[in-house]
């Protein structure tokens, strides 16, 4: 079963109870308004008031239950939307990383006397220009003394693919093992 489907049918199921906890407590007071009215009230409803008394008891069991089971969901959904988002901050740190030592390459080449591509030389230069002119002034002393080799850009040969990232929707379709809540015990059963 999916986190958010289980999640839904435990709210649904708390907001019965809230309902039915309401009811009873109303039907409890009118209880105690006919006990006081009449004469030798205690006596004559004492068996309703025992039983509205337990039947009060289990819907606030249940309702305890419920909570306890929406924590575990809440608990397990937030951990499935923290590992997503630490997966997408990975991503970029990765693309960053990678991004920096094609950039040190790039000024390792042009200060060894390469040949680079324009568009190679202007993301060293948009990343720092005094890194993109010390690189120029040691690849111009370079050229002097040896044949240059021409390189092929580092960024051509990489896609463009555009990654999605949806925390929320990740922790709402995962898996959890607690079940739907049941109308007797009001809580979830493993499937």
């Amino acid at each position: 079963m999916k986190i958010g489907e289980a999640l839904a049918a435990y709210r649904a199921e708390r907001k019965l109870l809230v309902q039915q906890r309401r009811e009873l407590f109303k039907q409890k007071e009118s209880l105690e308004r006919k006990m006081r009215a009449a004469e030798g009230g205690r006596e004559l409803y004492e068996e309703e008031a025992a039983t509205l008394e337990l039947s009060i008891n289990n819907v606030c069991e249940r309702f305890e239950e419920n909570l306890k089971v929406l924590d575990q969901l809440t608990a397990q959904e937030t951990a499935v939307w923290n590992a997503e988002v630490a997966r997408q901050q990975a991503d970029v740190m990765e693309e960053k990383a990678a991004d920096m030592a094609k950039i040190m390459e790039v000024a390792h080449r042009i200060a060894t006397g390469g040949i680079v591509p324009a568009s190679d030389e202007k993301k060293l230069l948009d990343y720092s220009f005094e890194m993109y002119q010390a690189a120029k002034s040691m690849g111009a002393m370079v050229q002097m003394r040896k044949k240059r080799e021409k390189y092929d850009s580092l960024w051509d040969d990489e896609e463009e693919k555009p990654q999605e990232y949806d925390p929320a929707g990740k922790a709402y379709s995962a898996e959890t093992d607690i079940g739907l809540p049941t109308a007797e015990t009001g809580s979830g059963e493993a499937l």
